[in-house]
């Protein structure tokens, strides 16, 4: 198996949640979020879902395409099979409430599967509700923003993914 290109996002996770979907499906899914709430990574096809357990700190994203995506390291907190069809050749890492991260060129428009998997979900929410829990009325003002770009532990997700097939001709009589 051969890493075709890697590219890294650091991106917030507004409202728990980090998004990742093609340049031109602006739609989200309920259920797909939903989903998330149980399995942290789900999608519909066309827009996955990455739930994370706090909305403040930066995590760490990591996209790469490979022409065999790798089994997920044993050090993964979990992980689970994802799939995403990108038409456009471009995927948009979002932040739910705070607008795009960053998008990401792919080697070619098409239906890329494989999996997903995270690093350090649990610890950074500990650490998350230990600050909070930690705070009182005399505390400055700047101690969260402080606090949350000193996390001991960087939250990762990561997707390792493969283009399985390129995308049908759209016909233009369909359209």
């Amino acid at each position: 198996m051969a890493l075709l290109a890697e590219h890294n996002v650091t991106a917030t996770p507004g409202r728990r949640v980090l998004e990742v979907y093609d340049a031109n499906a602006y739609l989200g899914d309920e259920a797909a979020m939903d989903a998330a709430e149980t399995q942290v990574v789900a999608g519909n096809g066309y827009h996955l879902y990455l739930l994370s357990l706090q909305p403040d700190m930066e995590v760490q994203m990591t996209i790469r395409i490979w022409d065999t995506p790798p089994t997920p390291p044993a050090e993964a907190e979990g992980h689970t099979d994802v799939s995403v069809e990108s038409e456009t050749g471009i995927l948009v890492v979002g932040q739910l409430d705070r607008g795009p991260a960053d998008e990401i060129t792919l080697p070619c428009p098409g239906v890329y599967e494989g999996h997903a998997w995270w690093q350090n979900r649990q610890a950074a929410a500990d650490y998350y509700n230990t600050t909070l829990d930690q705070l009182t009325d005399d505390s400055p003002e700047d101690q969260l923003t402080e606090a949350w770009n000193n996390c001991p532990v960087t939250e990762r997700y990561v997707l390792d993914l493969a283009c399985t097939r390129e995308l049908d001709p759209v016909d233009e009589d369909d359209l």
